[in-house]
């Protein structure tokens, strides 16, 4: 079992994949900083609002809710689905992917292809 999940752990796909685990993280805490601190103090120069998480609507009973919590969530998806579908559009553009090489079989069946049509010939 041990021989097995040492296998499975350093197997190239799950190396990759926490490597983006890791890579996604630390370009959330980016994407949030941007939003934070960039986006949504100029959103809120133009709505009037300092910050989103203040709106709040208090209703009969006392009860409260943070609707400002929901639309900064919305915003900060919106925001980081955009800059996840800029960053793979760019590097899905930059990264042209060769052919893989054919198998030696099929090279082999080539060749003898050739060979036959210059014997037609």
């Amino acid at each position: 079992m041990l021989k097995e999940f040492k296998e499975f752990a350093l197997k190239g796909n799950v190396v990759d994949m926490a490597i983006g685990v890791i890579l996604g993280a630390a370009f959330g805490k980016i994407v949030a900083s941007l939003v934070d601190d960039l986006l949504m103090p100029v959103i809120s120069l133009l709505i009037g609002t300092v910050d989103f998480k203040d709106l709040v609507y208090t209703g009969v009973g006392g009860a409260v809710l943070h609707y400002g919590n929901f639309i900064q969530a919305v915003v900060d998806f919106i925001i980081v689905a955009l800059f996840a579908f800029l960053f793979v559009k760019i590097f899905t553009r930059n990264k042209k992917e060769a052919p893989p090489a054919p198998s030696a079989e099929v090279q082999l069946l080539t060749e003898i292809r050739d060979m036959m049509k210059q014997e037609q010939k």
